[in-house]
C-alpha cells in the first residue's frame, strides 16, 4: 500500500517547481483501481475511468497502463483516450446535449456509443439499423449524491432517457432494428449508500428483460472518497458482494449473463491529489484572520461550486500554534477556500497544501483575472516529474487575434 507523500516531498515539489502547483501520485491511483478489482472480483466486471475529473495525456496513459478502460464524456476525451493508447473498443463515449454529428463522429472512430436522448436514437436508428451497437443511457429517476448540482439520475436532471418512456424506446428499437448491447444509467457522485447502486440496479434488470441482445449493464459511478475527519466511503467490498449476488439471481432467472460495468473518476485520483500554494499575506480584520493564497477559484474551484471540504494543512510549520484561519485567495471576486479553519501557525511564504485534489481541480481552471493555470506534477516510483508546465504570459494571448 502506497504511502501518503510526505510534507518533505510536497515541499521539494513546490520548492522546485513553484506555486500553486498540482501534484498526482500514480502509485495511490493504482491502489485505488486494484481495491475496486479486489471489491467485484466474484462478477464479470470492467471499470472505465472517468476521465473528465483529470484529462492530463500522463494520467490516461497511466490508466491505460494500470488496466483501466475509458469513460469519455465529449470527442475530444475520446481523441485524447486513443492518442493515450485505448483501443477503441476501451473507450465508452457517453455525450449530453450534443449535436448528431459528434455521436457520429465516436461512431466513425469506432467507440462504445452510449444515446441518452430519443431523437439522437432515432436518427442513430434510422442512419445505421443494427449495423452499430448501441448503448442507452437511462434517467432512472433516483434523487442520490452529495449535492443537487452532482446528481444526475432525478426527474429534473436533463441526463438519460426517462424509464418512463421505454416503450418508445421500444418501438423506435423494433422500427429501425436497433442493436442495443448495453444499458447505462448514473445516479450522482458520492453516494455513500450502497443500496442507492442496488435500487438502480433493479430498475436496470426489470428494464434488461425488454432487450434480447443485451451485454452488459452500466451503473456509471459516484463512490465516495473521505475529504475530512469522520468521512466514511462508499463499502465497495459491500457493494461487490450484493452485485455479484444480484447478477446470480438474474442469470438464473432470465439466462442472461451480463457483465457489470462502472466509470470511477474521483474515486480513483481524488486521494492520488496535492494542491500546493502558497501564502502571500495574513491579514487581520476586526471580524477574522485572512490567510491569503496565491491561488482562487480559478484553480480550485469545487469549494465555491460544490461548497466541497478539502483538508487543508500548513507543511512549513506543522509544528506551529494552532490558530484559526479563513483561506481566501487572489482573485478579484469571494474566493473563500475554508472559513474559520483550525491551522498551524500561518506565516507569509509557508506553502499551505490542499488534500483530495486530483478530481475536478485542475480540470476545472481557468484564466480568470488573466492569471495562469499552474503547473502539475506527477509522482511515480518516489521520482517528481513534471507534466504540465505553468502558464506563461504568452498564453493568455495565444488564440486572441488583434485587428486594432
Amino acid at each position: 500500500m502506497p504511502e501518503q507523500l510526505s510534507r518533505k516531498q510536497l515541499i521539494n515539489i513546490a520548492t522546485d517547481f513553484g506555486t500553486p502547483v498540482y501534484i498526482y501520485h500514480a502509485e495511490k491511483i493504482a491502489e485505488q483501481y486494484h481495491k475496486l478489482k479486489h471489491a467485484f472480483k466474484k462478477c464479470d466486471s470492467r471499470f472505465f475511468y472517468a476521465c473528465k475529473s483529470l484529462t492530463n495525456i500522463n494520467i490516461l496513459k497511466w490508466m491505460k497502463q494500470i488496466g483501466t478502460s475509458l469513460d469519455c464524456v465529449s470527442i475530444n476525451e475520446v481523441m485524447l483516450g486513443l492518442k493515450a493508447g485505448f483501443e477503441p473498443q476501451e473507450i465508452l463515449f457517453t455525450p449530453n446535449c450534443v449535436d448528431f454529428e459528434e455521436i457520429e463522429a465516436g461512431k466513425n472512430l469506432g467507440v462504445i456509443v452510449n444515446i441518452d436522448n430519443i431523437s439522437i436514437l432515432e436518427q442513430f436508428g434510422n442512419r445505421y439499423g443494427n449495423s452499430y451497437p448501441v448503448c442507452i443511457r437511462l434517467n432512472p429517476h433516483i434523487m442520490a449524491g452529495g449535492n443537487y448540482k452532482i446528481s444526475t439520475g432525478h426527474v429534473d436532471s436533463k441526463f438519460g432517457i426517462s424509464i418512463h418512456q421505454l416503450r418508445h424506446i421500444e418501438r423506435l428499437v423494433k422500427s429501425t432494428n436497433l442493436n442495443v448491447t448495453g444499458l447505462h444509467m448514473h445516479t450522482g457522485s458520492e453516494i455513500k449508500d450502497v443500496n442507492v447502486f442496488l435500487q438502480g440496479l433493479e430498475v436496470m434488470f426489470e428494464i434488461a428483460r425488454h432487450f434480447d441482445n443485451l451485454e452488459f449493464i452500466d451503473l456509471g459511478s459516484g463512490f465516495k472518497v473521505p475529504y475530512q475527519e469522520g468521512d466514511t466511503e462508499t463499502d465497495v467490498n459491500q457493494l461487490g458482494e450484493k452485485v455479484a449476488e444480484a447478477f446470480e439471481e438474474f442469470e438464473k432467472e432470465t439466462g442472461k449473463n451480463l457483465q457489470i460495468w462502472f466509470e470511477p473518476g474521483k474515486y480513483l485520483v481524488s486521494e492520488a491529489g496535492y494542491f500546493v500554494v502558497k501564502a502571500n499575506v495574513v491579514k487581520q480584520t476586526t471580524a477574522t484572520v485572512f490567510a491569503g493564497v496565491n491561488s482562487g477559484f480559478n484553480h480550485l474551484i469545487r469549494p465555491m461550486f460544490y461548497d466541497s471540504f478539502h483538508r487543508i494543512e500548513n507543511i512549513s510549520n506543522p509544528k506551529g500554534a494552532e490558530r484559526i484561519y479563513t483561506v481566501v485567495g487572489n482573485i478579484c471576486e469571494t474566493d473563500t477556500f475554508a472559513w474559520d479553519r483550525k491551522l498551524n501557525e500561518v506565516r507569509e511564504g509557508d506553502f499551505l497544501v490542499f488534500y483530495n485534489a486530483g478530481a475536478y481541480g485542475f480540470e476545472m481552471s481557468s484564466n480568470f483575472n488573466s492569471r495562469l493555470k499552474p503547473a502539475e506534477v506527477l509522482v511515480k516510483g518516489g521520482e517528481a516529474k513534471l507534466i504540465r508546465s505553468r502558464d506563461v504570459f504568452e498564453d493568455l494571448l495565444r488564440n486572441q487575434i488583434e485587428v486594432l
